[in-house]
């Protein structure tokens, strides 16, 4: 079972996001003030962080700040804030996501599904190989007989995913929530239009086949 802290002072909605995240069968830990949120982030482990930004004690940006290098845990904010530069603060303190208020609890625990499977993903070694295919994480390129792809962000990451578990198909939604950091909507091109563009480049180099379709499933790399 995956362990939620809740860290919101206002406890109608503490307790709405408590009760209906239970149900969702996750175990969830209230905390009404960011000095308790600290104090919890001490003692215990915990597979997301939502996190209100106006907390008395230690307020959200700094409760961030604090345990950010020392945790790997996703942080959700959850803040009535809704100004361009508080949300691009909080990302760059290190926040992973950002919904402001009001809110619907169907779309928080979509934004918790996606953080879930990213980090239940296994980020690949850094230096990757498959056939001719040669990822370097350090150099942030991927190579075939040689020669580099030139590839985008999100076409590195398509790639870097495959690579991460050669044997497995993956689903759009899953290569999209890691390419794209968001939450797969479904019925979108976007992930066929890059596995071409992908294959286009590879095919400049090379007549042997990378990426797989399995109709109806997803992608995975061809054997």
């Amino acid at each position: 079972m995956k362990m939620i802290l809740i860290v919101e002072d206002n406890t109608d909605i503490n307790n709405m996001i408590y009760d209906y995240l239970c149900k969702k069968q996750f175990e969830c830990v209230q905390a009404f003030s960011g000095t308790e949120a600290l104090l919890y982030l001490n003692s215990s482990d915990f597979d997301i962080i939502i996190l209100d930004l106006m907390l008395p004690g230690i307020n959200g940006n700094e409760l961030i700040e604090k345990v950010k290098p020392e945790i790997k845990t996703p942080i959700i904010i959850l803040s009535a804030k809704d100004e361009l530069d508080t949300k691009v603060n909080s990302l760059m303190l290190g926040a992973d996501d950002y919904i402001t208020k009001p809110f619907e609890l169907e779309e928080l625990y979509a934004r918790i599904s996606v953080q879930l499977r990213k980090t239940s993903q296994q980020a690949p070694s850094k230096c990757e190989k498959y056939k001719d295919l040669v990822l370097s994480k350090q150099k942030h390129t991927i190579m075939v007989k040689g020669y580099d792809l030139n590839l985008t962000r999100q076409e590195f990451k398509i790639l870097e995913l495959l690579l991460s578990k050669p044997d497995k198909v993956f689903s759009k939604q899953e290569i999209y929530d890691y390419a794209w950091d968001d939450y797969y909507i479904g019925e979108d091109k976007t992930v066929n239009v890059h596995i071409s563009h992908i294959r286009s480049k590879i095919k400049q180099y090379t007549d042997d086949e990378y990426i797989e379709t399995v109709w109806g499933i997803g992608f995975k790399l061809a054997e």
